[in-house]
């Protein structure tokens, strides 16, 4: 641990007959000691505080002889007297009074463990004795040594701050790092580099404290000076500590001081979501000034006549930022943030420009601007003002897209083209700027009937509903020629009438009309009713005609099906068969074979669909016969 304390290794030949560590070594210490009994052990051991040390003993005997006895001692650190621990023999272990009797036991390779190791132990030999018959005693010594890891250091800045024009060392930062055995070292680092004693610049006082549990506990502190660049400088401290032999760290946080030091310079800047600032936005002045503790800070703003408004009361003074909410084309202009450092009383000013852009004065005209009526046309025309470059677009009542540009025209207008129309303004290089405007374009005329319920089967007695929808400006009314429930609603543009009336053998007959009217004119419709059962009758008969017509079609497709087959014989010559005698059917086979071959060619032919010659065909028709 602490000096360098390093452990031996181990080598010897164990009581069960092993080997215990390097063999080559062993072998040569065995060889070299061949006639006497020989004890091995570690040089050092070391164990950390609380955990359990465990002892081992190895040992040879010449003639493979067992021991007698095996003996365990310790010897305080600077002295020579032996305390007895215990004594293994062949019957057993027998445990002495000492201050080990609580911790210490013994493993069946006779190795000894004391338990929960203290501070009070470090630096104890621990001496192993074998006595055996006829070759005397053996023994050996292991030098326990034992430590604690030290607890990551703990690193505490300055909080009151530091002034940089000081010209006294100030305290930085403490660092402390507690239970630890032995004691540890402290190193101080700024920015990854160490911090070494310099005189009137740098100092470092180190406390050590011994606990009573024997443990230390270090505290550090470093004082140095600082300067205006320290103010992002970090430190940190590392505890340094040996452990089996080799040094180990620890490394703290790292850590900023509050530096202070006065304002040199002063910064005002527009801060915006988007860059570009638009009327409407809530816009950020915010003043930077670059000493610490941040100064006083005032706003003005330049009116006419180079004149300076006061507008401190719009900010937050404390944290220099101005909050314009909502602002317009009057919120552009000169502004200047100023600075009082309360130190030294010195002040330092700061300007920036803020451009609000925006639209006004969006106007939409109509030519002609008279009332129009149904075939007319009008042009719509858009403009506004800006500072920036604008683009128009027309849009209809329903948001889509008209058309590109300042201007749209409508041909034709009908009472359907009637509707509202925006001009929508855009700041292409200001996104989010833009203004709208809108127009109502009204086709004024007499009104039009669209739809009718008509003709319209009904019985007599039942419940109906008649419809009439009709569209017009100003808005029509609808009338009906007989009395009944009427419901009237708008429809887009459509004004439409819910007729409930029980059917009648007068309105059956005589129909009923819809009257549309405004103060531009009149349209009516008749609606015809007519009675369901005679449209019925009527449906029987047309059913039964092409249930007619389909028979004939079906039994025309049969007979000519067979015809094609050859079971019906449709020619001339066949009719002869069936009316003349037998003799005169002779006389006419003759007459076909000379006279009608070329006829009845197109007529005989194979049962497959394939012609036949003149003469094979007639014979055929012969054999038929015969």
């Amino acid at each position: 641990m602490a000096g360098g304390r390093r452990g031996a290794p181990r080598c010897g030949w164990g009581w069960g007959g092993g080997w215990g560590c390097c063999p080559f070594l062993c072998l040569l210490l065995c060889c070299g000691a061949a006639g006497r009994l020989e004890v091995y052990m570690p040089a050092v051991l070391e164990v950390e505080i609380g955990s359990t040390a465990r002892l081992e003993c190895s040992f040879s005997i010449p003639g493979n002889v067992s021991f007698t006895s095996i003996e365990w001692f310790y010897v305080n650190r600077g002295h020579s007297n032996r305390v007895r621990l215990c004594v293994i023999t062949a019957s057993g272990v027998r445990i002495d009074e000492t201050e080990y009797s609580e911790r210490l036991s013994v493993g069946e390779d006779k190795a000894l463990s004391i338990s929960k190791v203290t501070r009070q132990d470090d630096a104890r030999t621990f001496i192993c004795r074998v006595g055996a018959d006829g070759q005397g005693v053996g023994e050996n010594r292991t030098e326990l040594y034992t430590y604690k890891i030290p607890a990551p250091p703990e690193i505490t800045p300055n909080s009151a701050g530091i002034p940089a024009q000081s010209s006294d060392m100030s305290e930085i930062a403490q660092c402390t790092s507690e239970n630890s055995f032995p004691s540890p070292n402290i190193t101080w680092y700024k920015n990854g580099e160490p911090l070494l004693q310099e005189e009137d610049k740098t100092k470092i006082l180190t406390t050590l404290v011994r606990q009573s549990n024997g443990l230390y506990t270090v505290v550090s502190t470093l004082f140095s000076k600082v300067t205006r660049e320290d103010r992002s400088s970090l430190f940190h401290c590392t505890v340094h500590y040996w452990l089996q032999g080799q040094m180990r760290t620890k490394d703290s946080p790292r850590v900023n001081v509050t530096v202070f030091y006065p304002t040199e310079h002063v910064e005002l800047r527009v801060v915006t979501n988007s860059g570009v600032v638009k009327e409407g936005d809530d816009v950020k002045l915010v003043c930077d000034a670059d000493g610490n503790p941040a100064p006083v800070f005032s706003f003005f703003k330049r009116e006419l006549e180079d004149n300076w408004q006061d507008v401190t009361s719009l900010a937050d003074a404390n944290n220099g930022v101005l909050m314009l909410h909502d602002v317009n084309k009057s919120s552009s202009g000169l502004y200047r943030c100023q600075t009082l450092d309360l130190d030294d009383m010195t002040q330092h000013e700061g300007d920036v420009e803020l451009t609000v852009n925006y639209i006004e004065g969006v106007q939409v005209k109509m030519e002609p601007s008279s009332p129009l009526h149904e075939g007319d046309s009008v042009r719509l025309s858009c403009n506004a003002h800006s500072p920036v470059a604008l683009d128009y677009q027309w849009r209809d009542a329903r948001g889509r897209k008209v058309v590109e540009g300042n201007q749209l025209l409508l041909s034709n207008l009908t009472f359907e083209t009637s509707s509202n129309f925006s001009c929508r303004v855009q700041a292409r290089s200001v996104p989010g700027l833009e203004q709208s405007k809108q127009v109502a374009v009204a086709v004024q005329g007499k009104p039009r009937i669209v739809a009718i319920s008509s003709p319209l089967y009904v019985r007599q007695d039942e419940v109906i509903n008649l419809t009439c929808k009709a569209i017009a400006f100003p808005r029509p009314s609808v009338h009906w020629s007989i009395n009944g429930t009427t419901h009237e609603y708008m429809e887009n543009q459509h004004v439409a009438s819910n007729l409930t009336v029980r059917v009648s053998h007068d309105l059956l007959r005589a129909g009923a009309m819809c009257r549309v009217s405004n103060a531009l004119g009149v349209s009516e419709k008749h609606i015809q009713l007519l009675d369901q059962k005679t449209s019925e009758s009527k449906g029987i008969i047309i059913v039964a005609i092409i249930v007619c017509i389909l028979v004939v079609a079906v039994l025309g497709s049969i007979i000519y099906f067979l015809h094609k087959k050859g079971k019906i014989s449709c020619g001339r010559s066949g009719k002869q068969d069936i009316t003349k005698p037998e003799a005169r059917k002779d006389k006419n086979v003759v007459e076909v074979k000379s006279d009608k071959l070329s006829e009845e060619a197109g007529l005989l032919q194979g049962a497959n669909g394939e012609k036949r010659s003149a003469a094979d065909q007639s014979e055929k028709y012969i054999d038929l016969r015969n």
